[in-house]
């Protein structure tokens, strides 16, 4: 997303190309703020779909922690309106004030979004990649200094460094090669409104509504056929809104499915099995390509301790506050 911002480096696939001894293959940098892995899983789908390519690489990552945490918002924040950004508008104080907005308008209590950190960083303690390998208890989440009223510090992902790759291919390539592949069934993109006060309910993600009824079109899919997911909650609430933008919960009933356990890793719906952003980290980046990994995982039977009764995974990358979208769906063959 930021190579240039946090280190100073551009041309970083060009770079790649060269370290892999891939020359001469053509590569291209995929920039979609934080979305900017789910847009990489679009653009690399694309280049099979369309015959361009036989074998696509697609690699998401991100340097951070050696800034500071004010250094690092600034980069993430420079993604907002420049009117809003020129008033200090940062996505942690959206985060907030949707938050708010959500609680009072849905009467949700406050512990249910204290009770998605604790399920996610339960999940991450199985995950070998995640950055926080260690469960927090409810108590611990809600008395955590405040960030964005009502939102505290276990409520927002940490600063992170990581990477991601995936290979595409058409299914008869994948065949010369390996048994173990999963199939991109669906695949769509959307955008929402730059500003997030023109949009008329700002507890709906019109870039995840959109994007994920494109997807399920293409894979002839619905939500109920999803067996597990990946969401970009970078942001407790977000986990919340996309559930619900996706078409898993109701509008305004995220909150009692995470209250009754359906999204749980023994649940009906288990979300964010990988820990989320939450605890396994937002290497911003390379996020939507390591949610991807993650379904990958659970498809084929991979994932461990972490591992789910799954055939069909959805994976939502999200960029800015909803500015733009991408959900993809996987499927075992």
């Amino acid at each position: 997303m930021a190579s240039g911002e946090f280190e100073g480096q551009t041309g970083v696939p060009n770079a790649l190309a060269h370290d892999l001894n891939a020359l001469p293959a053509y590569t291209q940098r995929v920039d979609q703020t934080s979305a900017s892995g789910g847009a990489g899983i679009y653009a690399a789908w694309q280049s099979v779909a369309s015959g361009a390519s036989d074998l696509t690489l697609l690699v998401g990552g991100e340097k951070m922690t050696h800034k500071t945490t004010g250094e690092a918002t600034d980069v993430i924040a420079s993604l907002t309106h420049p009117v809003e950004y020129k008033h200090g508008v940062t996505l942690p104080s959206f985060a907030g004030l949707t938050a708010r907005k959500y609680l009072d308008e849905y009467d949700a209590p406050r512990e249910s979004l204290g009770k998605v950190a604790v399920k996610n960083h339960r999940n991450g303690t199985d995950n070998p990649h995640a950055q926080f390998r260690k469960e927090v208890d409810l108590e611990t989440v809600l008395e955590s200094p405040v960030v964005a009223d009502p939102l505290r510090l276990y409520d927002f992902c940490p600063i992170t460094d990581g990477s991601a790759g995936l290979v595409f291919c058409p299914e008869s390539v994948a065949q010369e090669y390996t048994d173990d592949y999963v199939v991109v069934s669906g695949v769509g993109g959307a955008t929402d409104t730059h500003v997030v006060h023109e949009r008329e309910d700002p507890t709906t993600m019109g870039g995840v509504v959109e994007s994920s009824n494109v997807a399920y079109e293409m894979a002839d899919r619905g939500p109920e056929d999803v067996d597990v997911a990946e969401l970009h909650d970078m942001f407790t609430i977000l986990e919340f809104l996309q559930s619900e933008d996706l078409g898993f919960f109701e509008k305004g009933e995220g909150w009692k499915a995470v209250e009754e356990g359906v999204t749980d890793r023994d649940g009906d719906l288990p979300i964010n099995t990988s820990g989320g952003l939450k605890s396994k980290g937002h290497p911003l980046g390379a996020s939507g390509v390591a949610q991807a990994y993650e379904i990958y995982q659970q498809l084929l039977g991979d994932a461990g301790a972490r591992q789910v009764d799954a055939t069909v995974g959805l994976a939502c990358n999200v960029g800015g506050f909803g500015n733009c979208v991408t959900t993809t769906i996987l499927e075992q063959p």
